[in-house]
């Protein structure tokens, strides 16, 4: 049965337009800090599904992701971990001017797997119930620097340093405790805190004044400049529907 000339003329237009999108759709290669590795993955799925760009994330400790991007690695976005090392690509030209900006603010948390472990004042620390303490390497990763500060603040750091377990990013101080190779350690409050609560486990949230502010930049790299799927997302995520996202993970925005 030969179907009416409207129908195929509206069918004709819709392949059309689908072919259309779908040419102008693009890429764009992300690194990503490991804290936020969690909550960019779900805003990447609704980025693509709002723009059709489909987001590659890399997730990674930032001095590392430093490292490569000096060495040429081909990524279009940046999403630090905070925000000197944007800044220091900026000064050594390897961004696009004018493109960073914060897009959260990270809380450092002491997090044990064990339900009745770490109190509510982080009171633990001073205590013999544990025997290993996770973080990240200070270095490498701005939540393990977080860490070191809050313990020197409280004049733990001595005590405490011959317990240190430490890992390349704040990924892999998580994965530490939650397999219970560490009894507790210091992460980021998104990947144990989801929707208003904790997701398992104990914690105590580190006041902000004993460190400093953990300030996260986002940047579009050299590479990304002419890449359109990395200008969209670029403006996704200070969309509204991204920052409700990154609220709900317990940053601040």
């Amino acid at each position: 049965m030969k179907l009416p000339l409207a129908f195929r003329l509206a069918a004709a237009t819709l392949l059309t337009l689908g072919a259309s999108l779908a040419s102008q759709a693009g890429e764009v290669q992300i690194a990503v800090a490991a804290n936020f590795f969690a909550p960019m993955k779900a805003i990447a799925a609704e980025f693509e599904k709002t723009t059709g760009h489909k987001a590659v994330l890399s997730s990674g400790a930032t001095g590392k992701f430093y490292a490569q991007i000096q060495s040429g690695a081909p990524f279009d976005v940046f999403l630090a971990a905070d925000d000197e090392t944007p800044a220091k690509l900026d000064k050594e030209g390897a961004t696009v001017p004018g493109s960073r900006f914060t897009y959260a603010t990270g809380k450092l948390v002491l997090w044990s797997a064990k339900p009745d472990l770490v109190d509510a004042k982080g009171e633990v620390l001073r205590s013999t119930k544990f025997a290993h303490i996770a973080l990240a390497a200070p270095k490498l990763a701005p939540y393990g620097a977080a860490a070191v500060e809050t313990l020197t603040r409280l004049g733990l750091l001595a005590q405490l340093e011959p317990k240190f377990v430490q890992g390349e990013s704040i990924g892999q101080a998580f994965s530490f405790v939650s397999t219970g190779n560490a009894e507790l350690g210091f992460v980021a409050l998104s990947q144990v805190w989801e929707n208003g609560k904790l997701k398992s486990g104990s914690a105590w949230i580190v006041p902000a004044e004993l460190h400093g502010p953990i300030r996260q930049d986002a940047v579009m790299l050299a590479r990304g400049k002419d890449n359109a799927a990395a200008a969209a997302l670029i403006a996704y995520l200070k969309s509204d529907a991204a920052k409700a996202v990154i609220r709900s993970f317990g940053y601040d925005v």
